[in-house]
């Protein structure tokens, strides 16, 4: 399902299904004083390669994926110092771009790409300086969206620079992740939730093995994020017990979070947010290449899946208000039909989709769950959300409760878009007092 992509015009603005404005008009705003993507390198992909020793890669380099990839999860592949234009408030940081190995849903090794920054300020706290891995929300599917582009670039998501600021501010190392399928030829696995529970965990690996970070191999690590990034870091907390034991996770902040897919899509199919669950169908779909997908599809379809692939969250917006999931397919698919086809491995899109769900056998330590959470989460939403149903948030949030699992919980008055921003400096404050040590609180 690899489409050759145009030449676009990339984005100016916010992202997510959390990145959204009040109106898609407000949207089309944004995208009237876009720029021009920046141009992706098609580049020779190059043999795995030890760890990187120095950071003087090409910025190519940091996107072409590898013929293969031997190092274990978690090491530097490549990587390149870099100035972070768009995170604001004028902090003393030393930023590098990195790319990094990982594995896919699968266990296969994989590349991902993403961002490491130090405050050059000395940490003042107890311990070594604590690491926030970060993963953004959804900045759509088209190779120049990756937020490791964005945060160097010359056009601002505005609130995820907020985040990066404030965690840097409070003197903490930031890993923020592009997520799995930013690197030439791929495509972004949006919504998958072991693909991007890795990419997360394995950024927080390999911020100290980056060449000059300075970072403490086990320093603490707060996992974060928003909407799709909410999803991911709630994943990663899910996950860690299992996939990366020696990470010393001291809590979780996840808001907005898209806990059930399947209620997500039933609310996005036909409405103003449709390209969200375009990019769902499509992310999924690269994650599970067993699933049926191109054969399903018209010459609409064909035509929507190569344009989605091409655009950053205000082109995906505008571009597919409105639209609904039967007009893409020769057979006119709703989704519970959809859901009910199935793939060569004999696994339907009902039960890949179902396996995306979050507070599923969730446990604390030593409970036996299938996954132990090991510490605190931090879990919030907007009261007036117009993308994430909030049952769905809030189911997720019940599920943590009745597993017995800390769960701290907040609401904010902002809709979606306004809800990540009214939260950072709570989330922020959150994550110092649990590298602290104080007692976390538990608002089950």
């Amino acid at each position: 399902m690899k489409t050759k992509r145009k030449k676009t015009t990339a984005d100016h603005g916010t992202a997510v299904p959390h990145r959204t404005t009040r109106t898609v008009a407000a949207v089309a705003a944004l995208l009237a004083c876009s720029l021009a993507a920046p141009q992706v390198a098609a580049g020779t992909a190059r043999a795995a390669e030890p760890a990187a020793t120095t950071c003087d890669a090409p910025d190519a380099a940091i996107y072409t994926a590898p013929d293969a990839v031997t190092a274990a999860p978690g090491t530097v592949l490549a990587c390149r110092q870099v100035t972070l234009t768009q995170v604001p408030g004028g902090i003393p940081m030393t930023a590098w771009k990195v790319q990094y190995a990982s594995t896919d849903n699968s266990g296969r090794p994989v590349a991902v790409s993403g961002t490491v920054a130090v405050p050059t300020a000395p940490w003042t706290g107890a311990g070594s300086r604590p690491v926030i891995a970060f993963n953004p929300g959804t900045l759509g599917l088209g190779p120049q969206c990756a937020f490791s582009r964005q945060l160097a670039g010359a056009y601002q998501d505005e609130y995820e620079g907020d985040n990066i600021a404030a965690a840097l501010k409070a003197g903490f190392a930031v890993a923020a992740t592009d997520g799995a399928g930013y690197l030439g030829g791929q495509t972004h696995r949006y919504v998958s939730g072991t693909d991007a529970a890795h990419a997360l965990l394995d950024i927080a690996r390999a911020a100290p093995a980056v060449p000059g970070s300075g970072l403490d191999p086990q320093a603490r690590v707060g996992l974060w994020g928003y909407s799709e990034g909410g999803a991911a870091s709630l994943w990663a907390a899910q996950l860690a017990g299992s996939y990366a034991p020696e990470l010393r996770v001291a809590g979780d902040a996840s808001g907005g979070v898209p806990g059930d897919l399947k209620t997500v899509a039933a609310s996005l199919n036909g409405g103003a947010f449709a390209g969200f669950l375009g990019d769902a169908a499509i992310g999924i779909a690269a994650a599970y290449p067993t699933l049926p997908f191109d054969s399903l599809l018209n010459s609409t379809g064909r035509s929507a899946v190569a344009k989605a692939k091409s655009l950053c969250l205000a082109g995906t917006v505008v571009s597919f208000a409105g639209q609904r999931i039967e007009s893409y397919s020769t057979a006119g698919y709703s989704l519970d039909q959809l859901y009910a086809l199935r793939g060569t491995d004999g696994r339907s899109w009902g039960e890949i989709l179902d396996a995306q769900k979050l507070g599923v056998g969730v446990g604390p330590a030593g409970s036996g769950a299938d996954h132990e959470v090991a510490f605190p989460v931090f879990q919030y939403r907007g009261l007036a959300d117009e993308v994430i149903p909030t049952a769905t948030e809030d189911a997720t949030r019940q599920a943590y409760c009745r597993a017995g699992i800390t769960t701290a919980w907040k609401t904010y008055p902002g809709d979606h878009l306004l809800t990540d921003k009214e939260a950072v400096n709570d989330a922020v404050g959150w994550f110092a007092d649990r590298f602290a040590g104080k007692p976390a609180p538990d608002d089950c």
